[in-house]
């Protein structure tokens, strides 16, 4: 098994403990990675801080060409990048190569943002003073980082801060580090001082709670679940600082009567099986009217039989395995519990046979809200159908739980389309087509966070504002 190093203080460095990576097409290990030290979490802590100095105060334009620099090297490396997220996620080479394309896309986007950013002068109404608003980067900035799309998750964080003038520590999750490990490497060609980027890894959070912790952290951001965000604000919480987290999603998706049927379940059916439903928007709860029901799930099924189960596919419609065994048992047991309280699955619904962690592209209907499976986040290929009839609040139904992170509709009503838009409570709202790109906002209202990732408002997280008042006039 190849070994890889963390990036700290500008220097490639292991430690005496490694754990291994899982590939899980196979089931097997494949490589192997250090388990941080206490000792070495001291000297990222210090490191960090060092190199936030050095990094805001160089000029805006120097810190951008560097960033232009980097993304360069990482594009000249997207062949070997892209193989390696495929052997530590499994992901079919179409959704890979979006993984990667997303950190080259964010660091560039950024940099074009940093340079429009607005500070504003505040008129006086005595017309004594001068007054503007002054943005200067934050400070030290911590990341935990989900594994479902590492490169995305990385590009989410490396471009706004870096752009903002801060400094960086990211821990890739423990389940897909490899690939952030080798981007770290490839920063080192970029020309980034010592301690701007850091990237570790650890399997122990007690190792890493300093990180937290630390009066030197301005910032801690996050990208995964619920439950887990929540217990990283406690451990963050012994002094004041800012969040920034991305976490749990339970998506509807309403079919109206008068939704184009076909277009429909194609948008919805992609978007369910994309990433193998490992995905934070993907759809949670379909509810279709009562009207277009039948047909909908009729042409459900067929669009999914066509999905073919392989890791790194390039032809038709392919779908990976689950990050790991528990992610396919948990998939049993949620169908298994559907069943038992009334639904029926007329697709997939088991483990794949064959080698490694593939669970059927599954569809569960007569599902209701009540089931376990839809209240709460699914994150796997299972889609359970729920009718609904004109007697339903169907916003209402829409909204009934804690979070609140991306929903969906589909209707040929502009009416009924911008009313859905206005009454659902989350971060993003998207009629008749999924869209999410590097310049729109994306974050969660209620239990699925604060803050946002991509977009200037992103930006403006890393950022701090200052009043500044200038005596003019006597």
């Amino acid at each position: 098994m190849k070994q890889y190093k963390m990036l700290i203080d500008g220097k490639l460095v292991s430690s005496s403990t490694l754990f291994p990576v899982n590939n899980p097409d196979t089931g097997e290990n494949f490589a192997e990675v250090p388990q941080i030290e206490a000792s070495q979490v001291e000297t990222v802590q210090k490191s960090a801080s060092k190199g936030f100095k050095t990094w805001s105060k160089m000029s805006p334009a120097s810190r951008f060409e560097i960033m232009e620099k980097y993304a360069k090297i990482l594009e000249e490396h997207k062949a070997e990048l892209i193989d390696l997220l495929v052997e530590e996620t499994g992901k079919d080479r179409g959704t890979a190569e979006y993984d990667f394309n997303m950190l080259p896309d964010c660091l560039r986007f950024f940099t074009e943002e940093a340079k429009r950013l607005e500070q504003p002068v505040i008129p006086d109404p005595d017309g004594r003073f001068l007054n503007y608003i002054q943005r200067q980067p934050l400070g030290v900035v911590v990341g935990f980082l989900a594994w479902n799309f590492p490169l995305l998750n990385l590009g989410y964080k490396f471009g706004p801060a870096l752009a903002a003038g801060c400094s960086v520590i990211v821990k890739p999750s423990q389940q897909t580090p490899v690939t952030s490990l080798r981007c770290a490497e490839l920063s080192l060609q970029a020309g980034f001082p010592a301690g701007v980027i850091t990237v570790i890894t650890s399997n122990d959070y007690s190792v890493t709670d300093p990180l937290l912790t630390s009066k030197d952290t301005a910032l801690f951001t996050m990208i995964g679940s619920t439950r887990a965000g929540v217990g990283a604000m406690n451990t963050a919480l012994t002094n004041v600082k800012h969040f920034s987290v991305e976490l749990g999603g339970n998506a509807p998706t309403v079919v109206y009567d008068d939704a184009d049927l076909e277009k429909a379940v194609e948008k919805i059916v992609d978007l369910k099986f994309a990433n193998s439903g490992q995905v934070c928007v993907s759809i949670n709860r379909c509810f279709v009217h009562e009207a277009v029901y039948d047909k909908f799930v009729k042409l459900a099924k067929e669009y999914t039989a066509g999905i073919k189960l392989q890791a790194g596919g390039t032809e038709g419609r392919t779908m990976g395995p689950l990050i790991g065994a528990k992610e396919c048992d948990w998939m049993e047991k949620l169908v298994e519990s559907a069943v038992k309280d009334g639904g029926k699955v007329i697709i997939g619904g088991k483990k794949a046979d064959k080698k490694g962690f593939y669970f059927e592209p599954t569809i569960i209907e007569n599902a209701s809200v009540d089931m376990e499976i839809t209240k709460d986040e699914i994150f796997g290929p299972i889609l359970p159908i729920i009718k609904f009839s004109d007697k339903d609040d169907i916003i209402a139904l829409s909204n009934d739980n804690i979070y609140g992170l991306a929903s969906y509709c589909f209707t040929t009503n502009m009416k009924r389309g911008l009313q859905f838009a206005d009454q659902v409570i989350s971060g993003s709202v998207c009629i008749n087509e999924p869209h999410y790109a590097v310049h729109l906002p994306h974050g969660g209202l209620k239990q699925s966070g604060i803050g946002k990732d991509c977009s200037k408002y992103s930006l403006e997280e890393y950022l701090t504002i200052k009043r500044v008042s200038i005596l003019v006039n006597d």
